[in-house]
């Protein structure tokens, strides 16, 4: 940190200076109305416990104003600032990048919280061009490798085709296109992280069921879940309508979906229910599974992070911060609950629609 030029104290020394011929100008006052009591008539014919209350009084409006006036200084010079800059920290932690915190004096006065803030300042900056390049060289290589896997996958599945291969042959082959498959997706989900990040993707709104969409979705998975004995217990409604980007939300279903069968046991249990409010809808997806502690939850929504090791060859760490993102475009909102051997929950919240809509058009459907 650069301190040439720079002011060590936060306060001017004017401040300092007026403090102290305020404290002697106090102090001169208490002797001037003292001497005042003892020297006139009027002062005089006053009791000693008049004298005591003047003087203690006198003392309550000059403590009072005293600690004013530093409490107003402290916010002034401190907590405000000092807010601010802990507004910043948490959105630059959230990974907005953008934000910037104004200095508090001019270049000719500076001193070393305007130091602070401006090294925050490039530091947030710095963080910003680190994440675009990064995100600049997901997205590039993305592209670039979508050719080469897809004439690899369709060379891989040309061999399966022929039916003269040995069992070992065959096997091989098979652990080839699954891997250019987890690799597509892979793919598949940078570029739709790196399009929503860069907002390339604004969410196409309309009025829809959205505990229809759900229903598909679940559908869907019918063969993963028989296939591990997975009992459902579903409590949605038939109808609920809200405004939001039908695509956009049924990749945040289909992942909270495919998470919930990934991570339970087989002959578990995945729960399923929406709770409609007065002005949202929830929606809650509970599995019986190996569950999180409290360091993965906190990640669970970061890029690439993947908690369980075990199940990471069948997924990429994307899933749940496209659901948040996607969510957070949407208006909604995403929290976890879990424990350790206990399962996860996940549960999510969209807004109802400003004019009522979702009410009316339920009621206008019961009617027909």
């Amino acid at each position: 940190m650069k301190t040439k030029g720079v002011r060590n104290s936060h306060f001017p020394v004017i401040i300092f200076l007026m403090t102290f011929f305020v404290i002697l100008l106090v102090g001169g006052i208490h002797t001037g109305i003292v001497t005042f009591f003892n020297e006139t008539d009027w002062g005089s014919s006053l009791g000693g416990v008049a004298k005591t209350t003047i003087v203690i009084c006198y003392w309550i409006l000059i403590a009072g104003g005293f600690t004013v006036f530093t409490a107003w200084q402290i916010r002034k010079a401190y907590e405000i600032p000092m807010k601010e800059l802990a507004k910043a920290t948490d959105a630059v932690a959230h990974g907005d990048f953008s934000v910037y915190v104004p200095l508090l004096h001019t270049s000719e006065n500076m001193d070393y919280l305007d130091v602070m803030i401006m090294d925050f300042n490039k530091m947030v900056e710095e963080l910003g061009s680190v994440e675009t390049l990064k995100t600049d060289f997901f997205s590039n290589v993305s592209h670039e490798m979508k050719t080469p896997l897809s004439v690899i996958s369709n060379n891989a599945q040309l061999l399966l085709t022929k039916g003269d291969l040995s069992e070992e042959q065959q096997e091989a082959i098979e652990v080839i296109l699954s891997y250019t498959r987890k690799m597509s997706d892979l793919i598949t989900n940078i570029l739709k992280m790196n399009r929503l990040e860069k907002q390339k993707i604004q969410p196409d709104q309309e009025i829809y069921d959205v505990c229809e969409q759900f229903c598909n979705c679940i559908v869907q998975f019918e063969e993963k879940w028989e296939a591990k004995q997975i009992e459902l217990d579903i409590d949605i409604e038939d109808r609920v309508y809200v405004e939001a980007d039908p695509s956009l939300l049924e990749l945040v279903w289909n992942n909270l979906l495919s998470n919930a069968v990934k991570f339970t046991d087989q002959g578990g249990k995945i729960t399923i229910k929406e709770v409609l409010e007065e002005q949202n809808v929830k929606f809650s997806v509970s599995d019986t599974g190996c569950g999180m502690d409290q360091t993965t939850i906190n990640h669970i929504f970061d890029k690439f992070y993947q908690g369980d090791t075990s199940h990471a060859t069948e997924g990429n760490g994307l899933g749940m911060a496209l659901v948040l993102r996607i969510l957070q475009l949407s208006g909604g909102d995403i929290t976890v609950k879990s424990e350790v051997g206990a399962g996860s929950t996940f549960i999510v919240t969209l807004p109802g629609s400003s004019n009522n809509v979702l009410h009316d058009l339920q009621a206008s459907d019961d009617l027909s």
